[in-house]
């Protein structure tokens, strides 16, 4: 049986994992191929509020740790705005401070002349759209020409434990759909041409997965019980609302702070 993840912490033994703790989160860094992958590991967020924006901010600096020190970023919000567990990433862009354009004499009058070129897409599924995210991506980066691209998306996970309280950061780009068994084109350097870090937070657990964990594996040829006529069936929290409209405050606002820095969490709130 195949087991469905987008996890990295799930898919490498152990004894690669670097781990630190950071107040109540652990994080987690494996190097594999010259890319990096950072978990961090959380309090569920559907039940922990972050008061203080330290997670917020732990997130903002993990993600500066992983981008070009200068330079415009584009962010891109992957996924159906439609289907709450899959939302994830529209909502993101939609908080996301938008600064490529303020330019010139506007810039210098509203004393942003020295924030950070931040542009921003949501670029739908194939499904509604016609093109693949990776199509338009590519035709963004060669019109735009950023110095690297921030591709947000939600994920999925082998086990329910980490639904909704583990935050994952990578330099190796990522694949749309993957641990949902459907793998869109690879969004990655070798396809846009720039350094792609994605971020995502895993909303769903496929049912399959879940079943043999819940059996330690052992499912026994009960995989036609699992899915009866191979239908693939994916299962989500029941507050998979709280869970998506909070993560996404984090991962966006984590995204601006890192970007612009000088800017502080209650002016893009404000501005967004």
């Amino acid at each position: 049986m195949v087991f469905r993840t987008d996890l990295a912490l799930e898919n490498t033994e152990p004894s690669r994992h670097v781990t630190r703790k950071e107040k109540d989160c652990t994080v987690t860094r494996i190097d594999e191929e010259g890319n990096a992958y950072v978990t961090l590991e959380v309090q569920a967020i559907s039940d922990h509020i972050d008061s203080d924006n330290s997670l917020l901010t732990l997130t903002a600096q993990e993600l500066t740790a992983l981008l070009p020190e200068k330079g415009s970023v584009l962010v891109a919000g992957l996924g159906n705005r439609a289907i709450t567990p899959d939302a994830l990433g529209p909502l993101v862009a939609e908080k996301i401070l938008a600064t490529r354009h303020i330019k010139g004499e506007l810039a210098r009058v509203t004393g942003l002349d020295r924030l950070r070129p931040v542009s921003v897409v949501s670029p739908g599924v194939l499904g509604c759209t016609g093109i693949e995210a990776v199509e338009l991506l590519q035709a963004l980066v060669k019109e735009l020409n950023p110095d690297a691209v921030v591709a947000v998306d939600a994920l999925a996970a082998r086990s329910p434990a980490r639904l909704g309280c583990t935050v994952q950061l990578c330099s190796a780009g990522i694949s749309p759909g993957a641990g949902v068994g459907n793998a869109r084109p690879r969004i990655d350097e070798s396809t846009l041409g720039v350094p792609v870090v994605s971020m995502g937070i895993p909303t769903v657990v496929d049912a399959a997965t879940l079943a043999a964990d819940l059996l330690d594996g052992e499912t026994d040829g009960s995989e036609e019980k699992i899915a009866p006529r191979g239908a693939q069936m994916m299962v989500t929290p029941r507050e998979i609302d709280l869970i998506i409209s909070r993560g996404a405050r984090l991962l966006s606002m984590g995204i601006n702070v890192a970007l612009n820095p000088s800017l502080s969490i209650q002016d893009f709130e404000e501005l967004t």
